[in-house]
């Protein structure tokens, strides 16, 4: 039996290419344009994965996608979107993601994330996890050339008071 797959996406043209390129593989059970109508209708037709957008009218992806956890939380929640940014990745997970994928990468990944969520592990399009690593490496470097800055007693002082000093103690 094909797993049932709900479509979300304000542009009809995505959800068409998606049906297209998933429909071999996985039943689709309908296509919705908003983060309201996705509640409802996952509500209504019980799909194992809901494919949405973060980007959409009425109710964004990440609260439909809370909403949706919320009355079904055995449904898997996919993400589709234009956003790369680290930020919304940690956003979409919160909000209950299984996978995200971007869609500049979809042909590529989409199926494989949808498997992925079923079999109840998780998948983040490459590209996005090599851009993740990079803001961490950056973050790291730039907290590495921070403490560089510091002096030696005040790298002492920082100790003591991590330590549990006092002011007054980590002064003398």
């Amino acid at each position: 039996m094909k797993a049932r797959v709900l479509l979300v996406d304000d542009h009809t043209i995505v959800t068409e290419g998606l049906r297209a390129l998933l429909e071999p593989e996985f039943q689709i059970v309908g296509t919705v344009d908003d983060g309201r109508a996705a509640v409802k209708t996952s509500g209504d037709l019980k799909p194992d994965v809901v494919v949405l957008d973060i980007s959409m009218p009425s109710l964004n992806g990440l609260e439909a996608a809370r909403q949706i956890r919320k009355l079904s939380p055995k449904v898997k929640i996919v993400f589709l979107t234009m956003h790369n940014d680290i930020t919304y990745v940690r956003k979409a997970f919160e909000a209950g993601a299984s996978a995200y994928v971007t869609k500049h990468s979809a042909s590529l990944d989409l199926r494989l994330a949808i498997q992925k969520a079923l079999s109840g592990r998780t998948y983040i399009t490459p590209a996005v996890v090599k851009e993740g690593n990079n803001v961490l490496l950056r973050r790291s470097r730039m907290s590495k050339n921070a403490s560089n800055r510091l002096t030696p007693r005040q790298r002492e002082v920082l100790q003591l008071l991590a330590e549990g000093r006092s002011a007054k103690e980590a002064a003398c």
